[in-house]
C-alpha cells in the first residue's frame, strides 16, 4: 500500500468514527484498481490465516454456512474471527498501520465511503477467479456496493420492510390492512387517530408508528422522490414531495401527542417478548423490516396480527433495501482466502445448508420456517420453496416479505454515504424534537449533503 495513503488513513484513524467518514478529508483516491486489485491472486494456494473483523457465528444460519466455508478454504487456513460488529475506528486504524483483517462484515452503506478512501479493494479479479457469477445478486444489493462501475462487496442478507398491523384493533376500527399501508395517506391519517387511544397516564394505544428516522427514504420513494440521483452525485433531500413525504409522516405523530410520547412509549414494550407491541394490543401499525416477523411467529404466535407490504401511492410494494456485504480491505495478506470464503458464504449451496439449518430448528420447534432474505435473488427463490405454512396470518406475512423483496430500491453507493446519511437523519431528527420545520430542515441537509457528496467525488476523480 502506498505511503502518502498510510499517512492520509493514519490522520483519520485518530478521529472518532462519525470524523473518520464524515469528513471532508480524503483517505484515498477510490475506484482506482490498480496495484491493489493485484493483490489478489487467483490462482494461490490457500494457507495461512483467516482474519475476519464484523461477523461472528451466533445462529444456526451463520454456522451451517461456516461450516461449508471452512471445509472449501481446507486444513491449510486458519480462520480467526474478531468479535462484536464492524467497528470503523478500529478498522481504518489496522489499515493504515498496514495491519488490516483479510475480510470484514460491513453494512452495505458503509462500502461506498470505504471504497473511495481506497480502504477496501475492487473485487474485479476475486469475482473472476472465483467464478463468482454477479448477476444472481438483487440488483439494488449488488448497486450499494459498486461505485464508478466496479463492485466493492459482495451481498450477503437483505432486509426489507413488511406493513405489519394488529387486526383486532383494525376490526374494531372498522379498518382493514389497506388503510394502513402507505398506499392513502389520508387514509392512513384517520386510521391513525381511529386506532390511538390517550388516557390519564397518556398514550395507550399508538395507532401508527412512521418509524421516523430512519424509514424516512422509504415515505419519499412512495411519493416518487429519489433522495439521490442514481448515479450517486446528486442530492434531492428538498424537492417538494420529500418535504410533504415528511410533513406528513411527522404529522402522524403530531397527532398523538408528539415524537417523544410515542417513542417513550413505543421503548417500553417486551419488543423482543411474548408482551410485544402486538400481542399486548397497544400498536395499531407500523412498517417494520421482515425479520420481526419471525419473532412474532416465534414469541406470540397467537398474536392477531395482519401483513401486507408498504405501497406507495399508486397501491405498488415498494422497500427500502439495506443489508450487509463482505469486502476485502486493501493491504489484505490472505486476499485469496478472503475471496473464497465471501464466494461459498453467499452460495446457493450455503444458503440452502442455512435454511435446512433452520427449517430444522423450526420443525423440533414445532413452529413455521418463513425464510431468509439475501442479497442473492437465485438463493432466495429456492429459499421460498422450502418455507412451511403456519397459516394465517403467518402464511400472509411471507407473501408480503417475498413481494416486497421483488420490489426494492436502495440509495446508491458514493464516497459521501455518511456525510448524506448524517445530513438526512439530523434533518429529520430536527423537526421530531421540533427544532425546525420539514421544509427548512431539509434545505439545510440538502446543501450540506450536496457539498459533501461534491466534494467527495471531486477527491475521487483528482486522486487526492
Amino acid at each position: 500500500m502506498n505511503t502518502s495513503r498510510n499517512r492520509r488513513l493514519a490522520a483519520f484513524a485518530a478521529m472518532g468514527t462519525i470524523g473518520l467518514l464524515a469528513s471532508g478529508c480524503a483517505v484515498g483516491t477510490g475506484g482506482s484498481g490498480g496495484d491493489d486489485d493485484a493483490q489478489y491472486d487467483s490462482g494461490a494456494t490457500l494457507e495461512g490465516e483467516l482474519s475476519v473483523m464484523g461477523f461472528s457465528g451466533v445462529d444456526e444460519v451463520a454456522t451451517s454456512r461456516m461450516d461449508l466455508a471452512e471445509q472449501e478454504l481446507g486444513d491449510g487456513v486458519e480462520l480467526r474471527l474478531i468479535e462484536g460488529e464492524l467497528d470503523l475506528q478500529q478498522f481504518l486504524s489496522t489499515v493504515a498501520t498496514g495491519t488490516p483483517p483479510d475480510l470484514i462484515y460491513a453494512n452495505r452503506d458503509q462500502i461506498g465511503s470505504l471504497a473511495a478512501r481506497d480502504a477496501i479493494l475492487p473485487l474485479d479479479r476475486c469475482i473472476e477467479g472465483e467464478g463468482i457469477d454477479s448477476s444472481m445478486y438483487v440488483e439494488s444489493a449488488l448497486a450499494q456496493v459498486t461505485l464508478e462501475g466496479q463492485i466493492y462487496g459482495i451481498p450477503e442478507f437483505n432486509v426489507v420492510q413488511v406493513t405489519m398491523a394488529n387486526g383486532d384493533l383494525l376490526d374494531a376500527a372498522g379498518l382493514s390492512i389497506d388503510d394502513v399501508n402507505g398506499s392513502d395517506w389520508d387514509a392512513m391519517a384517520a386510521a391513525n387517530e381511529a386506532l390511538m387511544k390517550r388516557g390519564g397516564t397518556g398514550l395507550e394505544v399508538i395507532g401508527v408508528d412512521s418509524k421516523l428516522p430512519e424509514f424516512f427514504p422509504l415515505w419519499a420513494k412512495a411519493a416518487g422522490v429519489d433522495l439521490l440521483s442514481e448515479d450517486g452525485r446528486e442530492a434531492n433531500l428538498d424537492d417538494p414531495e420529500a418535504v410533504r413525504a415528511l410533513e406528513w409522516a411527522v404529522s402522524i405523530y403530531d397527532a398523538q401527542g408528539g415524537f417523544a410520547d410515542v417513542k417513550a412509549y413505543r421503548d417500553s414494550a417486551d419488543f423482543f417478548g411474548e408482551g410485544n407491541q402486538f400481542a399486548s394490543g397497544v400498536l395499531g401499525a407500523m412498517p417494520m423490516e421482515q425479520w420481526y416477523l419471525n419473532v412474532l411467529a416465534d414469541v406470540s404466535p397467537d398474536a392477531p396480527v395482519a401483513f401486507d407490504t408498504v405501497r406507495d401511492h399508486e397501491g405498488e410494494p415498494i422497500a427500502y433495501a439495506s443489508g450487509s456485504a463482505w469486502a476485502i480491505p486493501a493491504g489484505a495478506e490472505n486476499p485469496e482466502a478472503a475471496c473464497r470464503w465471501a464466494r461459498v458464504m453467499t452460495s446457493l449451496d450455503a444458503w440452502e445448508a442455512a435454511a435446512q439449518a433452520r427449517l430444522e430448528l423450526r420443525e423440533a420447534e414445532g413452529k413455521p420456517f418463513t425464510g431468509i432474505l439475501t442479497g442473492n435473488a437465485e438463493a432466495d427463490e429456492m429459499v421460498r420453496g422450502m418455507v412451511t405454512s403456519g397459516g394465517e396470518p403467518w402464511d400472509s406475512g411471507v407473501e408480503a416479505m417475498y413481494e416486497a423483496n421483488e420490489h426494492t430500491f436502495s440509495l446508491p453507493a458514493n464516497p459521501a454515504d455518511a456525510e448524506f446519511d448524517q445530513a438526512m437523519n439530523d434533518a429529520v431528527n430536527a423537526v421530531l424534537t421540533g427544532q425546525s420545520e420539514p421544509a427548512e430542515a431539509l434545505a439545510e441537509a440538502q446543501q450540506v449533503a450536496q457539498e459533501a457528496l461534491d466534494e467527495a467525488w471531486a477527491r475521487v476523480e483528482g486522486g487526492e
